[in-house]
């Protein structure tokens, strides 16, 4: 249930200081060099979040295996090895919701406290607020906590929160006050409702991944949510998932059966999307022929793909993002995360 005073002090906060806070949470952003490598999809794991996720039960992630190893030191060496100028730091799936309302609230107030720290004492690096979805009201007031104080990046959501997707309805306050500071927002996939039915056993990040960021993008273009919140800067992983693959097919049926107005190949093209996972040699070009070049940003997915598989990823995109249709990677992604965050 909303608490009413609470969302309208909310709601008031982001349409009376969005449009002024906003510049001073941009000059927050991390100052990557010129030409050099920018992150915008790269995790952190701070010990105090694994021992409350342990504690919930969360000891096998989405059906990974293992949590992995991470601390800001751990993140700067895997940096320097790559040739990473800049990174956005977030908290991954399955974020910060382990069951419990409050104490989401809490771990999402010392998780955005923490990468604020972490910023301000290394300027390489940046952080996405994380919030305590499907608590709508906690999550408004924290995305402006973050914003307006804390000098965040932007802010992090999961492509469903609970099985609540982003284009529901419930989520219009938190939308307004993050449409009122041109917010980005960098969606996250996690597992989908009854993961384990569709997973069989297999880790979600796998498949299930790239279908719930389909589901959920799909979602907020067929209710018209883009259009509504026009200021979002919607960020979405690993190429879109099977997106650009079912984005024909969706506006098909879309026409067929008075679902939505939009244009779903037209609506794609103001969104941003990363090359986090396996772009290369065939995501990429149809990714490409989707969106086109000029919304797409780097991310490692570090510290969730370790440091050898980011190595191996950064050797494929240098050897074949140019045969997939992608020239000169490097300065192209980066130069439109700048944009992207604006630095």
């Amino acid at each position: 249930m909303i608490d009413r005073r609470t969302l309208l002090g909310a709601l008031g906060a982001a349409t009376l200081s969005g449009v002024v806070l906003s510049a001073a949470t941009a000059s927050a952003s991390p100052k990557p060099a010129a030409g050099g490598v920018v992150d915008v999809h790269s995790h952190m794991v701070p010990d105090f979040y694994l021992r409350e996720a342990l504690a919930s039960g969360i000891v096998f992630p989405d059906g990974m295996p293992k949590w992995p190893s991470w601390s800001v030191t751990e993140h700067l060496q895997m940096m320097d090895r790559c040739g990473i100028d800049s990174a956005i730091l977030s908290v991954s799936s399955p974020g910060v919701h382990f069951g419990d309302d409050g104490k989401a609230a809490d771990l999402a107030r010392r998780v955005n406290d923490f990468g604020a720290g972490v910023a301000q004492g290394q300027p390489r690096l940046g952080f996405f607020a994380s919030l305590p979805l499907p608590n709508v009201v906690d999550s408004t007031v924290e995305a402006i906590r973050a914003l307006d104080r804390l000098g965040a990046d932007g802010v992090t959501v999961m492509s469903n929160a609970g099985g609540m997707y982003l284009g529901n309805a419930v989520l219009t306050p938190l939308l307004t006050a993050l449409d009122a500071r041109s917010a980005v927002v960098f969606v996250h996939p996690t597992s989908p409702p009854n993961a384990a039915a569709v997973a069989l056993g297999r880790p979600a990040p796998m498949v299930e991944f790239l279908f719930d960021t389909a589901r959920t993008v799909i979602d907020l273009i067929l209710l018209g949510v883009v259009d509504r919140f026009p200021h979002i800067r919607w960020v979405f992983t690993h190429g879109g998932g099977v997106l650009p693959l079912l984005a024909d097919r969706v506006d098909f049926f879309r026409t067929q059966v008075g679902l939505g107005t939009p244009s779903t190949p037209n609506v794609l093209q103001r969104l941003w999307f990363d090359l986090a996972g396996t772009p290369v040699p065939r995501q990429l070009p149809a990714l490409l022929s989707t969106v086109g070049p000029d919304r797409l940003v780097y991310g490692s997915d570090f510290c969730f793909t370790p440091i050898g598989a980011v190595q191996e990823q950064l050797r494929s995109l240098d050897a074949g993002a140019a045969d997939g249709g992608l020239e000169n990677w490097r300065a192209v992604t980066s130069g439109n995360a700048r944009s992207l965050l604006g630095v």
